[in-house]
């Protein structure tokens, strides 16, 4: 009986044992199975997705491409501008007002003078050198108002490197008094491939201009009382003249 009760203990414990050897074999297992998949967490992507990847190029580029500088931006060229007018002119009378334009690689700046009785005035200015790509066309005009002028419209020069430019106008004031005007100087540009254009501003000169008289004469009459009085003078100054008028009256008062 005794030994019966033995077996049973025995049996009952080794039986325990093998249960506690079949779940840890199991749950060996099944650790196994899960172990290369990570937990699954919630907002996460899945673990299958595989990210694709650019394709290396099978033929690796020989030599890199052409470098193209960028366009420079275009060095102004130095000209100086010089205007020439008459300060006074008699009214009736004509005269002439000139502005030039020229190169000046040594920046020489005209100082305001008087030459045979004329104002002359200069500066240096700066002008967008594009002769290349563009047409150059210098633009000038002449607004004084109450005064006869010739050209009244725009006066268009074509302009080229390392030429000079010049604009004349005829000016004539019909009464006495001060009259003041702007002459304007501007630069077109037509670009040679599209035939855009686009137009600078490059001066404005302020003129003042003083027309007068002689003894209340106007300019024309004025001429024709000097015309005459220079041939009284002549005349009178002629060599022998009283001489001759003393032999004339004589030979009279012998008759």
């Amino acid at each position: 009986m005794r030994f019966n009760k033995r077996t049973l203990g025995f049996s009952v414990i080794l039986a325990a044992i093998c249960l506690c050897v079949l779940a840890a074999v199991y749950s060996l297992a099944m650790e196994r199975e899960t172990g290369s998949a990570p937990p699954d967490v919630e907002g996460s992507e899945p673990t299958n997705v595989i990210e694709a990847t650019a394709a290396l190029p099978s033929v690796l580029p020989t030599s890199l491409p052409a470098f193209t500088p960028p366009p420079q931006p275009a060095i102004n060229e130095s000209r100086r501008l010089t205007l020439e007018f008459p300060p006074t002119v008699r009214a009736g009378d004509s005269d002439i007002v000139r502005l030039t334009l020229e190169v000046d690689d040594l920046g020489n700046i005209t100082p305001t003078a008087q030459f045979e009785g004329n104002v002359v005035t200069g500066d240096v200015i700066q002008i967008p050198d594009l002769y290349e790509s563009h047409h150059v066309i210098a633009e000038s005009r002449f607004d004084i108002a109450g005064v006869e002028i010739r050209p009244t419209n725009l006066i268009n020069v074509p302009l080229a490197q390392g030429q000079a430019a010049t604009f004349l106008w005829s000016i004539r004031p019909p009464d006495v008094g001060i009259y003041r005007g702007t002459i304007w100087l501007y630069l077109r540009l037509v670009d040679k491939l599209n035939g855009e254009e686009s137009r600078l501003t490059v001066s404005a000169q302020i003129v003042e201009i003083k027309a007068v008289n002689l003894v209340g004469l106007s300019g024309s009459l004025a001429r024709t009382t000097g015309f005459i009085g220079s041939i009284v003078g002549t005349v009178i100054g002629f060599p022998f003249l009283e001489d001759i008028v003393k032999f004339l009256f004589r030979k009279r008062n012998q008759k």
